[in-house]
């Protein structure tokens, strides 16, 4: 019996044909007779589109046509397919393709030219002429909904787009009146550019007979197919294919719909001729969406013991200028689902404004509504246990939740955990006990050392249910079709493991086959993560299918009764006499025969199933962050960062530890040094370049100690609990934490991030 699969730490399939230059990424795919978009942008964050002369620019050598909002007047809007359950019906205002009256952030498109080559386009821009008549931007969120703020649409009074509301106000209140200690935090959560390795791009084609075809750089192409056929071209579903190749890291932001995907396809049908655009990396800066970007204003009651008794949280949630497919379940849904992270709070309401600014619209990113709420909370407790005189982690140790399952005050039910002993380990592994003796030598050097010691809990799932199709290829080989996707989480290796062990072939035998409509049946893509939880369970109920129906067959075929045979190590064989048997891809061959088939089936082991599955996981963890600052310039040093997480079962530790340094990382990023900072009079974005906008490098960090310690989930057939998001989840509050922690001697309670050593200067020059 081979070793199982499971759990080894298998390089990345994929690796191999990434490493050697055989990616297929948009930019690397040119189709025969492409011809190049360029998009014409307002300059402004608001403006009145009074005119657009574009006659110089269609003359220009090698333009094919210049296209204005009245060209598109036939499509639909593009839809915000997230319901929020708003006090008033939340308001959608239509976003189109290109802008029609009135440009609502510096970026929007509001007209597009189609070349011979991308030079050409390009050029001809310079000849488009549109006149402006400029009008008061708004980008600061809290003050968009003020009296007397711009209006940014008529359909939306006072810029507000849903207020949003759920829990107990009545005991929240109570229990806050009569609580030994109340503490209190106004909180930023920085807005985020989403810098993925690989910007935007896609290309769009049309042909009478199979109708449109759009590739693109992103993921969720069943949802995409859906919204592009149904809302925004008014097609059949089977007439809009919609692909994906290889993609360059996604973070949730490249799910949504854009209006360069509409143009591109609308440009195809119109001009006859496959379409091609690329974002420069400026572009991307202010045409993709953009993440975080909220203003909090929390509470948390406790009694005179430190127990947790309340908790109140009203939010402005910054959406941007308009509602991006997913952008108001960032604020709403998704955080409401972690509220309180894995801390026992009897009592929990929450309050969100949506506001409109004249800014890039905003959707989800890495964690979606998660990093905000766990660094919420963890913020809250280090402040209370400054304040009120309790050590920070017997404070957390006592509010953890211990008993399983558990229901949080806002409906949702976690199963299983180790949240307690995930801070004991991590306490231990960092070395907690010695802190106090490298802070004496930091202080001996005149520097100032700070630990943040800090809990995340996260709800992984996603959207619910999911697909997955097994089909035995002529070649021999057995393609893996899933409706999740891969933006560089290495699918084709994870897939190919759990099917090697459900069905004893070697891993060798399996293709993974993904992100097309024209193949793959249905899905619900990436986001939220689901891969395994949702995917990895659509396998398993699809090979258990499709193995129940090989029994038959293989009985019939050795002469024998199904309940005679069992299934084990890729082979069929008679349970009285292991002898007697025939292997998994013999009956596949066999099963085409239809008179190898029980009466009432259909020939073939080809075996689809949509499993229906709606649970959440809750990964969840302790990370430690030690810090060294330098008070005379705010100069800040990441010294160590150590995490302790309960990700389940693991499938590929290696790959799993992949997906947490990365999310470590750019929580960090948030944490210390990424800020999307706009102009307040003109709304133009002062950080539009990686010169004014920073990623954490290599020298920027330290090497993360992370260990892992599961318990297994019930939630699916693999035991697995998402881990795509963890590290962006938990990585903020812990740099944070320990920043205050270093700055407290000298007097400095709060900062926000990112934490720049400018702001950290200046909270100590204040203090």
């Amino acid at each position: 019996m081979a070793a199982p699969l499971k759990g080894q730490s298998l390089r990345r399939l994929e690796d191999a044909r990434f490493l050697t230059g055989r990616g297929q990424f948009i930019e690397d795919i040119d189709e025969p007779g492409q011809v190049w978009m360029h998009v014409v942008r307002s300059p402004h964050a608001h403006a009145t589109i009074a005119r657009i002369d574009a006659e110089a620019a269609r003359t220009t050598p090698g333009v094919l046509g210049v296209f204005t909002a009245a060209d598109l007047a036939d499509l639909g809007p593009l839809p915000c397919n997230v319901p929020v359950a708003s006090l008033q019906p939340m308001i959608v205002p239509p976003r189109r393709a290109l802008a029609t009256d009135r440009a609502r952030h510096v970026g929007d498109p509001v007209a597009f030219i189609v070349a011979e080559t991308r030079d050409a386009a390009r050029n001809a821009a310079e000849a488009v002429v549109v006149d402006y008549d400029e009008l008061p931007a708004i980008v600061d969120a809290p003050a968009a909904l003020r009296d007397g703020a711009p209006q940014i649409w008529d359909q939306a009074p006072g810029n507000q787009t849903y207020r949003f509301q759920k829990g107990d106000a009545v005991a929240v209140q109570a229990a806050i009146a009569g609580a030994a200690h109340v503490v209190e935090l106004e909180l930023i959560n920085n807005r985020i550019v989403i810098s993925a390795m690989e910007p935007r791009g896609a290309i769009g084609a049309y042909d009478d007979a199979h109708g449109f075809h759009l590739q693109y750089s992103g993921a969720g192409v069943h949802a995409l197919q859906s919204q592009l056929a149904d809302t925004v071209f008014r097609v059949p579903a089977a007439r809009m294919r919609v692909s994906c190749p290889d993609v360059g890291g996604g973070f949730g932001v490249k799910n949504a719909l854009y209006p360069e995907w509409v143009m591109l396809l609308w440009a195809a049908r119109h001009l006859g001729r496959t379409v091609k655009w690329l974002s420069e990396r400026t572009e991307d800066f202010v045409t993709t969406a953009q993440g975080r970007a909220n203003a909090t204003r929390a509470r948390l009651a406790l009694d005179a013991e430190g127990n947790f008794l309340a908790l109140d949280v009203v939010t402005v949630a910054d959406l941007g200028a308009y509602l991006s497919t997913g952008g108001p379940g960032s604020s709403t849904n998704a955080p409401a689902n972690a509220m309180g992270s894995g801390y026992v709070i009897p009592a929990i309401f929450m309050d969100v404004r949506g506001a409109f600014t004249n800014t890039v619209p905003i959707d989800a990113y890495r964690g979606a509504g998660k990093p905000e709420v766990n660094y919420m909370i963890e913020r809250l407790i280090d402040a209370a246990a400054r304040r009120c005189g309790f050590d920070p982690i017997a404070l957390r140790r006592r509010n953890l939740v211990a008993q399983f399952p558990y229901r949080k005050a806002l409906g949702t039910v976690i199963d299983c955990g180790r949240f307690g002993a995930n801070l004991d380990d991590a306490t231990r592994a960092a070395d907690h006990a010695g802190f106090a003796a490298r802070r004496d030598a930091s202080r001996a050097r005149g520097l100032l050392r700070g630990i943040g010691v800090t809990c995340f809990m996260e709800t992984a799932r996603g959207a619910p249910n999911e697909g997955a199709e097994i089909r035995f290829d002529a070649d021999g080989k057995v393609a893996l079709l899933v409706g999740t996707q891969s933006n560089g989480m290495g699918h084709e290796t994870t897939y190919p493991q759990i099917a090697a062990d459900l069905l004893g072939l070697p891993i060798e035998t399996f293709r993974y086959v993904q992100a097309d409509t024209a193949s793959v049946r249905d899905g619900n893509g990436h986001g939220g993560a689901r891969s395994m939880h949702m995917g990895g369970a659509a396998l398993c109920k699809a090979a258990d299918t499709m193995l129940a129906k090989g029994t038959k067959i293989a009985a019939r075929l050795l002469q024998a009764s199904p309940a005679q045979v069992a299934f084990a190590d890729g082979r069929f064989s008679l349970r009285d006499d292991p002898s007697r048997g025939i292997d998994l891809l013999s009956v596949a061959r066999a099963a085409r025969d239809p008179a190898n088939v029980p009466d009432g089936e259909t020939p073939g082991l080809d075996t689809y199933v949509w499993n229906l599955l709606d649970l959440i996981t809750y990964p969840n963890g302790c990370h430690i962050a030690e810090v060294e600052v330098d008070p005379d310039t705010g100069a800040l040093t990441l010294e160590r960062y150590t995490a302790v997480d309960d990700f389940g079962t693991l499938l590929n530790p290696m790959l799993t530890l992949g997906q947490i340094q990365g999310g470590v990382v750019q929580g960090i990023g948030q944490a210390m040094l990424e800020h999307t900072i706009y102009d307040p009079e003109s709304g133009q974005m002062l950080s539009g370049s990686f010169m004014d906008y920073t990623l954490p490098r290599a020298d920027d960090l330290p090497s993360l100690d992370i260990t892992f310690n599961g318990v297994p989930t019930t939630a699916n057939p693999l035991g697995v609990k998402g881990s795509g998001q963890a590290g962006a989840i938990a990585a903020p509050q812990a740099v944070i934490c320990a920043i205050l922690d270093a700055l407290a001697p000298r007097g400095v309670t709060h900062i926000d991030m990112p934490a720049t050593p400018e702001r950290i200067w200046r909270a100590l020059q204040e203090h």
